[in-house]
């Protein structure tokens, strides 16, 4: 089991070495973007947890690198690492059709491509898995689903964790669990999802409710006997009206469980506005950490490393202002540097919390 002080002794370690700006250093080809060398020592020596990472929102791609790995290239797999994430969550949530037999592919195609590239990617299924996988250069892929709704009888929460799945949101709009922010009504958490629930405490498979409706957050965040994940979304307060935004209360209630939230870099949940930047992103950390506590703060940056917008999207904005998502972990860190958070805080965001609260929740 890891535990914050374990995680602050590590990170120590890494303060104790020269931290001050000696400097600053382009990392990336073709840009012209410098980072203090502050920054590039935290990335390098933290877990870098994204609970919302997708390697690619090309789908088609992905489907072709999971059924012919030979058209996943080196190249890829350096752009990748060269992010500076560690592990990528890439869930997705099926929503139509047959739920069950699409999640059941998801997760056979991602153990297949696992297997096929067993040098570069590692699957995470236990807590040492995150100190394997940083020192041996790999990068870790958590397996787990934007929707439950493939478990259609709690025992389908046995199977599916014995596949390899880690993390279950329970719900992406309603469905028999509970409701979902952009379902109509908020029904709360059923008695179903209750089941499902303590289910999923009991093998060790971690509780997410980034989609979940007000009266449903609250619902399972009291239902569960383990720390509760937001694995992507970000603060009401600061996104008035958006529903798939957390409030307060909800944020205080999942944190007095030891549960952690992954702040998003989708713009819609950033900020609204002409100008919505890294700087947005840096006040909902700043928000969230005032509010409960910097042991609480994670990212689930909800994009890969392209963005979401294409030309055909043109008219509706989904990616931030001035940036470059290949390098957001960096952009994200120098921006910690700059408001001043110490090396330890920052690694506890980069990684270090996500990788606490599964430890408590793997446990079974």
């Amino acid at each position: 089991m890891v535990s914050r002080r374990s995680i602050l002794k590590r990170a120590a370690v890494v303060v104790c070495a020269p931290m001050i700006n000696r400097g600053r250093f382009s990392l990336f080809a073709q840009s012209e973007t410098e980072y203090s060398a502050r920054t590039i020592d935290l990335v390098g020596s933290a877990t870098v947890i994204d609970m919302l990472g997708l390697l690619t929102l090309n789908y088609r791609k992905m489907s072709a690198w999971q059924t012919e790995p030979g058209r996943f290239l080196p190249s890829d797999f350096h752009r990748l690492r060269d992010s500076g994430i560690t592990v990528f969550h890439p869930a997705v949530g099926y929503v139509a059709g047959d739920i069950y037999a699409e999640s059941l592919r998801d997760i056979v195609g991602w153990n297949a491509f696992i297997n096929a590239h067993p040098e570069q990617f590692q699957r995470v299924e236990c807590v040492s898995d995150f100190e394997r996988i940083k020192s041996l250069g790999k990068i870790g892929i958590l397996i787990g689903q934007q929707n439950s709704e493939h478990f259609r009888t709690v025992e389908d929460v046995d199977r599916f964790y014995l596949l390899g799945q880690r993390v279950s949101q329970l719900t992406y709009r309603c469905n028999r669990i509970g409701g979902g922010s952009t379902g109509p009504g908020d029904p709360g958490l059923s008695a179903y999802g209750v089941q499902i629930i303590e289910r999923m405490n009991e093998v060790g498979m971690a509780v997410d409710i980034s989609h979940c409706s007000d009266r449903t957050t609250m619902n399972a965040i009291e239902a569960s006997r383990k720390p509760i994940l937001v694995t992507h979304s970000n603060c009401r307060a600061l996104t008035p009206g958006s529903a798939r935004c957390k409030t307060d209360e909800a944020i205080k209630q999942m944190a007095a469980k030891g549960g952690v939230m992954g702040i998003t870099m989708v713009r819609t949940f950033v900020g609204a506005g002409q100008q919505v930047t890294i700087e947005r992103v840096l006040d909902h950390i700043d928000h969230l950490a005032k509010l409960v506590g910097v042991e609480h703060v994670g990212v689930g940056s909800d994009v890969d490393l392209n963005g979401r917008e294409t030309r055909a999207q043109s008219t509706k904005r989904f990616d931030l202002d001035g940036i470059n998502y290949a390098r957001k972990i960096y952009d994200l860190t120098e921006g910690l540097v700059k408001r001043n958070y110490s090396s330890p805080d920052i690694e506890l965001i980069l990684g270090g919390n996500f990788e606490r609260a599964l430890s408590e929740t793997w446990i079974s």
